[in-house]
């Protein structure tokens, strides 16, 4: 399944001190245009799709004061799921399931993912369709580009979407989305749209676990991710689960966990502990966030 997987400083003038010499500033946006053109150019793309794309856009103040805020970032995982998994997303939810259950049916036969997963990531991105996104994308990319906080991943993502006009597979007019690009019911960014991050078939997400003080002591050696995007490197490294089960890690009933050798990962946030498997990772590179991830995969479950 192509899952996809989106942050300025005061200067203090004292008497009598001698300045120091003063940090390279970036170029103007409308140098710094001509050369993502340039490039552009370089690189095989058409002087007619980047007239209709790249030529005249202009900086989105409001898109760089979204990306500073992010929700992901700056609440807590209950917050967050609260605000966001309501009993109205669930109903919604259910409702979609029923109206389009001969097209879930085809895309669990064709990708192996389930119905539930595509709701909880249909229902979270657009409220079922419902707020797509309004802001013409290559000038949100050109924005968040010109930025120097994520300057180089929203470069790219420039450039997939010039790849995905030139394929045909939109027309760069009607390309509109949120102000960090991504595009459509189920708001791909444009390295999602053209990715396949791949789903296990027939397996979970994952589950929320119970981790007392004797088991956290003996998965203490454990080690963290090295590799990967922010949240992939605050989770464990992949474990069997009879390691994790014969640690003591229960699941959140108390029970013990399933008697499989799937492998897991375990990621602690807000106080509360979970057992991943490789499909969380898949909706960690259409969104890395575990705020985001973790609550795709709790209102999945509330709709299966």
């Amino acid at each position: 399944m192509r899952l996809p997987v989106l942050l300025l400083s005061t200067v203090l003038l004292i008497p009598q001190q001698i300045p120091s010499a003063p940090e390279a500033s970036s170029p103007p946006f409308e140098q710094w245009l001509q050369a993502l053109i340039d490039e552009a150019r370089g690189r095989g793309f058409s002087d007619e799709l980047i007239n209709s794309t790249l030529v005249g856009l202009t900086p989105i103040a409001r898109v760089v004061e979204r990306d500073s805020a992010q929700a992901e970032f700056t609440i807590t995982l209950d917050r967050y799921f609260r605000t966001r998994i309501t009993p109205r997303v669930v109903r919604l939810g259910r409702e979609r399931a029923t109206e389009q259950r001969a097209l879930l049916g085809r895309i669990q036969a064709t990708y192996g993912v389930s119905p539930s997963i595509v709701l909880a990531i249909w229902g979270l991105e657009s409220h079922y369709g419902q707020f797509t996104g309004a802001y013409p994308v290559f000038q949100s990319l050109a924005t968040l580009a010109f930025e120097p906080r994520r300057a180089e991943f929203f470069r790219g993502e420039l450039f997939n979407a010039l790849a995905i006009v030139s394929g045909g597979y939109i027309d760069a007019k009607t390309m509109t989305g949120s102000w960090a690009g991504a595009m459509g019911q189920p708001q791909f960014m444009p390295s999602s749209y053209l990715r396949d991050a791949g789903w296990e078939h027939g397996t979970t997400w994952g589950r929320e676990v119970r981790v007392s003080k004797a088991a956290r002591e003996r998965i203490a050696d454990i080690p963290k991710r090295d590799v990967g995007c922010s949240a992939k490197r605050q989770m464990t490294e992949r474990q069997p689960l009879p390691i994790w089960r014969e640690a003591g890690v229960r699941l959140k009933t108390g029970g013990p966990l399933p008697a499989s050798d799937l492998p897991a990962s375990l990621v602690e946030i807000g106080g509360r502990s979970f057992l991943v498997y490789p499909n969380y990772e898949s909706i960690l590179d259409y969104n890395c966030a575990h705020l985001y991830a973790l609550s795709v995969g709790m209102l999945a479950d509330r709709l299966q």
